[in-house]
């Protein structure tokens, strides 16, 4: 007997991640400088790992409430108020996961019946349309223009409805693109959400990291707050990624369905983490700041260098990525990538890893040193002069 045929049939069909690929690729070789990994590179602020070291201390290893622990569930709930002006009730409205990748995926598994369509935006992050195919979902792609800055328009929503339509993934500020969507852009399409009555699910793991005004959630507006799922975590604004750390924030229906999701396939997210947590959005507002700061000053340096070498880059708003267009040098994205990683030892991730739409682009992190960008960019520069 074939094992192959004991899986299900959507397994099959779905690729393997091309962030990932390239990201192998590139630890196989010496010498590559690799910016591939949307991945900060502060170490965690130190009062947040003293935090998790005396929670061991103190032998707070066991499980904790399914939805999490009590104080981080109102830390949560206090930070949203406090930085996003968002009310949320701690003991019903709050969810803590184990990253924002479980809450992806069990917010898909609770929306979802066998055939629901749901809208998601293209380049986007490569997790996206696999959870929504792993939930029994049928992806509707609406393709984000670079002419739009990325954003998504009332037309493009407009068409994609269908009485199909359960939901609408967003991630703003967005991964790959560095897009971000203003109070008076959600203002065009909130109607045409709230008419529809479809949910939202909505990625703000970057919404810390927008660099011009403040950052603006489409679970503000307040005539569909009750169909916004709000997803996010602590990997990106406090340099928690391997702590795995997230939080979904709804209306108690929805979080009492994600949690039936949540307990019975995680039963609670990691104690030691959520020790760690709380102590990061109660203390950590400075240590956001700061890396802000440094990643606001890396982008100014990689766009004004690409730039400059002939690379067309519009100036992301949000997250850690710029997306580039290759499109003058005849090569595709895969193409382009490899042969920058084989000639220049220079890893970046191809733009049609996030979608048909991405490409013609290519991926490149700056959540790396300013040096370490800056032999990128060298090398980046003798490869198009080569090419």
């Amino acid at each position: 007997m074939n094992p192959k045929s004991l899986l299900n049939d959507v397994i099959g069909t779905i690729p393997p991640s091309g962030i990932r690929k390239f990201f192998d690729l590139a630890s196989s070789l010496e010498g590559v400088i690799s910016l591939g990994v949307g991945e900060p590179d502060f170490d965690t602020p130190w009062h947040i790992r003293e935090e998790a070291i005396y929670a061991i201390e103190k032998g707070r290893t066991f499980y904790s409430a399914n939805a999490g622990l009590p104080e981080l569930r109102k830390e949560i709930c206090r930070y949203l108020k406090r930085r996003f002006q968002l009310e949320y009730a701690w003991n019903s409205d709050i969810l803590v996961t184990v990253g924002g990748s479980e809450a992806i995926d069990i917010a898909f598994r609770s929306l979802l019946n066998p055939g629901d369509e749901v809208i998601v935006l293209s380049p986007g992050y490569v997790a996206y349309e696999p959870c929504v195919r792993l939930a029994g979902g049928i992806p509707v792609i609406v393709e984000l223009k670079e002419e739009d800055e990325f954003k998504l328009k009332k037309e493009q929503l407009k068409q994609a409805l269908s009485p199909k339509t359960k939901a609408i993934l967003m991630n703003f500020p967005g991964n790959p693109t560095g897009g971000i969507m203003t109070k008076e852009d959600f203002s065009e399409i909130v109607p045409l959400i709230q008419e529809s009555g479809i949910a939202v699910v909505t990625d703000e793991i970057y919404a810390e990291l927008t660099y011009s005004g403040k950052h603006c959630s489409i679970a503000s507006f307040s005539e569909i707050k009750d169909q916004v799922i709000l997803i996010s975590g602590f990997s990106k604004a406090y340099s928690m990624t391997g702590w795995r750390l997230g939080y979904i924030a709804a209306h108690r229906d929805l979080i009492a369905a994600m949690n039936k999701v949540h307990q019975y396939a995680i039963m609670c997210a990691p104690t030691i983490s959520q020790y760690a947590g709380i102590e990061a959005m109660a203390k950590g507002d400075g240590d956001v700041e700061m890396m802000k700061d440094s990643f606001e000053r890396r982008r100014n340096f990689i766009v004004n260098g690409l730039n400059r070498m002939g690379l067309q880059c519009p100036m992301p708003q949000g997250a850690f990525y710029v997306f580039p267009s290759i499109k003058h040098t005849g090569m595709s994205s895969e193409e382009f990538c490899e042969k920058l990683l084989e000639k220049e030892k220079v890893a970046v991730v191809p733009g049609n890893a996030f979608g048909a739409s991405g490409e013609g682009f290519v991926r490149i992190s700056y959540a790396y040193s300013i040096e370490e960008i800056k032999g990128a960019l060298e090398r980046i520069s003798r490869f198009l002069e080569t090419c």
